[in-house]
């Protein structure tokens, strides 16, 4: 049951989402039927956004909610996950209190999402989770107090992508950062947090030797199958002089959360996992960061985020 403790994480919806939206809506054959797929794009959308984040793969464009002709025949927001199987993203609008699973959702879907909007637009919320067993075949509308927490999501999904989705496989290029290039999981403060407060990330002085800076962040989970919350790493970097970079890392709670849990910890490492800083937090801790340490252009280094259970490691090269 969904409770007011229940983390209901947050996925920002820009221009590219809405772009894609009003594409598909503008093809139908009235407004009722444009303003559906414009909310089951957007449902879509948001999903995808996360699983990306969680670098889990996705075909965004071979489910039917993409296709032009199904669109138009059926009220569908399927998202493919490629060797598993449909995920259905349900729009919740505000004060619906169930999610509507019309007949042709009912087969062929690991689960359901429920996607909840704000008044905007400009975000939706990533409600809860149920698997399709749980649904009876008569069923047509699912109650949000019946919605398991997200993380229920992954026991549909094989082990063995779940860890490989804990784990960053490539480099993150720091000296790309610098030409405006970046990773797609790396996105700008306001994409997920909504603005930029210097003050809360203390960011005002990322170096003291350099007025130019650069700031993004990553959404990270380390509790993808016990139901932690997830949490943001973030990373600001500054340019030196003789090709040298300065380097800030910060973790953040979520989802509207003050504090951090007080089991995590924040570490530093060579490339070949020798620990130079790390960090703790305590429970009454808004963010914790590593000190800020300078590199060479071509240097390699780990960052590390760990709990009891589950760690998860990024290797960065300036």
């Amino acid at each position: 049951m969904i409770s007011t403790e229940t983390l209901y994480l947050k996925i920002p919806l820009g221009q590219e989402a809405h772009t894609i939206a009003r594409q598909f809506a503008v093809k139908q054959t009235t407004p009722q039927k444009g303003k559906k797929i414009y909310l089951n794009t957007l449902a879509v959308y948001a999903v995808n956004s996360y699983l990306k984040w969680l670098q889990i793969d996705t075909a965004l464009e071979k489910g039917d909610s993409w296709h032009p002709l199904k669109q138009a025949l059926f009220d569908v927001g399927d998202l493919v996950i490629p060797n598993i199987g449909k995920l259905e993203c349900r729009p919740v609008q505000p004060g619906e209190t169930a999610i509507y699973l019309p007949a042709e959702v009912m087969q062929n879907r690991i689960g359901y999402v429920a996607v909840q909007f704000s008044e905007r637009l400009n975000e939706a919320q990533l409600l809860g989770f149920i698997r399709t067993v749980t649904i009876s075949s008569v069923c047509e509308q699912i109650p949000l107090t019946n919605l398991k927490p997200l993380n229920f999501l992954f026991d549909c999904i094989p082990e063995a992508i779940v860890q490989l989705a804990s784990t960053s496989q490539t480099r993150v290029n720091l000296g790309q950062w610098l030409e405006n290039l970046f990773e797609n999981s790396w996105m700008a403060l306001e994409q997920i947090f909504g603005s930029i407060d210097e003050k809360k990330f203390a960011l005002r002085s990322v170096s003291s030797l350099s007025k130019v800076s650069v700031v993004r962040a990553k959404i990270i989970d380390l509790g993808l199958r016990v139901g932690n919350e997830p949490l943001t790493l973030l990373v600001a970097i500054a340019p030196l002089p003789e090709q040298k970079v300065e380097v800030l890392v910060q973790l953040h709670p979520m989802g509207g959360k003050t504090y951090l849990p007080s089991n995590l910890r924040l570490y530093l490492q060579t490339e070949l996992g020798e620990i130079i800083q790390e960090v703790g937090s305590r429970s009454n801790d808004n963010f914790i960061q590593l000190k800020r340490f300078r590199g060479d252009s071509g240097e390699a280094f780990n960052i590390q985020v760990s709990d009891s259970i589950f760690t998860i490691k990024e290797t960065f090269v300036i």
